[in-house]
Order: C-alpha cells, then structure tokens, then sequence
C-alpha cells in the first residue's frame, strides 16, 4: 500500500504534469502537421489534374491540326512539288514531337488487350515518364539479347548430346525441358511487347500473334511424348529439323540485334522513328543490311514451313499419329506463311520509299 501511495504520488509531481503536458503537445503539433500535409497534397493533385486535363486537350488538339494539316496537303495540288515535301516533312517531325516528346504521356493510350489483363489484371502499363518508358525498352532489348544466344545454344547442345551420348535418340525430358524454356521466352517477349505497345512503340501487331501461337505450340508440345526406339531417327525427324530450325533462328537473332538498333538510332535522329519503337529482321534500312539478312529471313521462313509439313507427312503416314504433331504441323506453317507476307509488305513498303526519295532528289536537283 505505501509503495502504490508512493508511485501516486509521484505521478502527481509537477515534473510529471509537465511531462505530460509536453507530450501531448508534441502529439498535438505533430497531427497538425499531418492535417496541413493532408491539404497542401490534396490541394496540389487537384492543380496537377487540373493542369492535366488542359495539357491533354492541347494534345489532342494538335495532334488533330497535324492530320487536318496533312490531309490539305494530300487533297491541294496546286502547290510545287518542293514546298509539299518540305511541309510533309515538317508535319513528321512536329508529329515525333508529339507522340516522343513528354507531351505523349497525355495522349489516349492504346488499349491493353485482353493478353494483359489476363496475367496482370486491370492495370495501367503506360508510364507517364519518358525515362522509365525508355528503360521498359531497353530491359525488352535487353532480354531478346539474352534469349538470342539461348536460342542458339540450347537447341545445339541437344543436338550434340543427340549424336555423342544418346545414339541418335533424343530423350522425352531435355526436349520437353526445351518447350518449356521456349513457353517462357514466348510469354515474356508477348508481355514485353504488349507493354511497349501501350507506351507507344510501333511493334507490329502480327509480331505479337506471331509469339501467341509459338507458345500455344510449346504448351503443346510439352504434352507430346516423344517416342524411342524402335524407328527413332524416323519418328523423331520432325523433332530434329525443328532444333536446327532454332538454330538458325538463333543465328538471324544474333544479327538482328547487332545490325538494326544503329540504324533505329539513325532514323530517331533523323526523326522518322520514334524513341520506343524496336526493330525486326525486315527493319533494316541500308543495302548492307538488306542483302544479308533478307536472304537469311525467307531461308529461315522456308525452312519453318517445311518442318511443318513434315510433322504432318509423318503424322498422315503413321509414323506418329497423335494429335500434337499435326497441331504443331499446322501451326508452323501458318507463321511460317505469315511471317513471309509480313516481310513482303515491308519490302514493298521499303520500295514504295525509296522510289518518292529518288523522285524528290531528282525534282531537287532539277
């Protein structure tokens, strides 16, 4: 009792009292502070959006007068020839401004797709910083980097171990290890290229198709038992043409990457290309670059197709009759003819331009 008397009274010192008096005004100014921070952040996101929405509607408005301005050039033929390549050209480079500049985070960005919502959910992929689109760019060159010299390795070490150590009999696991590593690659380059779209970049819808029916046909392909002996080097053919087909896969990436990204570097420079947008095997752009790899490109695309109709010979034949191999039979011709209508268009898109450069340096110099 004396000792709970004691602890009272000391609780009712005035050194006491005034500690708690200092506490609770501490308390007190610190809830201030928190109230005060509360409407000063509150006060600036409702200027931000309000200085927001007027910047996006003078986007969108010159991004308007851009195609009204071009649209009277194509319909005015009243005016020389010159003039009419110079305002074009003008009207381009106010056009990069636009959707490259930082004006272009608040332009309407382009739908997600259902792709993304199905593993990311409804969210919002598009950054409104130029830096952190650039680095989702640079992380997507990055991982074709990576995968290239994959896809050129792995397919070869089995390849190998193929002819040294299994008797020219390739094992169910390895292959099967193989897809899987090819749905995981497919499903990050969709991903990647979904998400570059979204910011902005210029990837070609069929590219993306493209790698949503490779990893149809590796999911496929994992259910695929792929049979031994008796007849291996019979019933496993398709499987072996489609290894040295991602061999040479591998090879056409590796060049890709090295060649083409100079010359994106060049067309942004010159402002016919954007800061996000990537290149491909029909991007190149100098002479050089054409006769290497556009051969290499319809080689490779000749070659897709005539696994595919293997896989189906062997299928219709009875060598293997399950279901897996006319699946993936038609499916890699179906990319292999589209991926070739896809580099046509190009080329002849790529003609289409150097013929009006050509016709524009001749009325120049006349």
């Amino acid at each position: 009792m004396a000792a709970a008397a004691n602890y009272n009274n000391n609780n009712n010192s005035p050194a006491a009292a005034a500690a708690e008096d200092t506490v609770e005004e501490e308390v007190a100014r610190v809830v201030e502070q928190a109230k005060e921070l509360q409407e000063t952040a509150a006060s600036l996101i409702a200027k931000s959006s309000h200085d927001e929405q007027s910047l996006r509607q003078k986007a969108l408005s010159l991004e308007s007068s851009v195609r009204r301005c071009r649209s009277l050039l194509n319909r005015n033929n009243r005016l020389a020839p010159k003039l009419v390549a110079k305002l074009e050209e003008d009207l381009q480079r106010a056009r990069c401004i636009i959707t490259d500049g930082d004006a272009s985070a608040f332009l309407p960005s382009k739908p997600q797709g259902r792709f993304l919502k199905m593993f990311l959910g409804p969210i919002n992929v598009r950054a409104s910083r130029k830096d952190v689109q650039w680095k989702v760019k640079e992380e997507y060159n990055s991982y074709r980097d990576r995968t290239a010299l994959l896809f050129l390795l792995f397919p070869s070490a089995l390849l190998c171990l193929r002819s040294w150590v299994w008797n020219g009999c390739l094992p169910t696991f390895p292959v099967q290890l193989y897809q899987a590593w090819l749905l995981f690659l497919y499903t990050g380059l969709a991903l990647r290229e979904n998400i570059l779209r979204a910011n902005g970049s210029d990837i070609r819808p069929w590219w993306i198709y493209h790698h949503y029916c490779a990893m149809i046909m590796a999911l496929v392909s994992l259910t695929w038992d792929i049979k031994g002996q008796p007849n291996c080097a019979q019933k496993q053919r398709g499987v072996q043409l489609f290894l040295q087909w991602a061999m040479m896969q591998g090879v056409a990436m590796l060049l890709q990457n090295r060649y083409q990204r100079q010359r994106l570097y060049t067309r942004i420079a010159l402002g016919k290309a954007k800061r996000m947008d990537v290149v491909w095997g029909e991007t190149a752009g100098v002479d050089g670059q054409l006769w290497l790899l556009y051969p290499i490109l319809f080689i490779l695309q000749g070659f897709e197709a005539y696994v595919g109709l293997q896989l189906l010979r062997t299928a219709f034949k009875g060598v293997t009759s399950e279901w897996q191999v006319i699946f993936c039979g038609i499916l890699l011709v179906f990319m292999a003819v589209g991926n070739f209508l896809n580099t046509v268009q190009t080329l002849m898109a790529k003609s289409r331009f150097k013929a009006k450069m050509k016709s524009k340096s001749k009325q120049e110099l006349d």
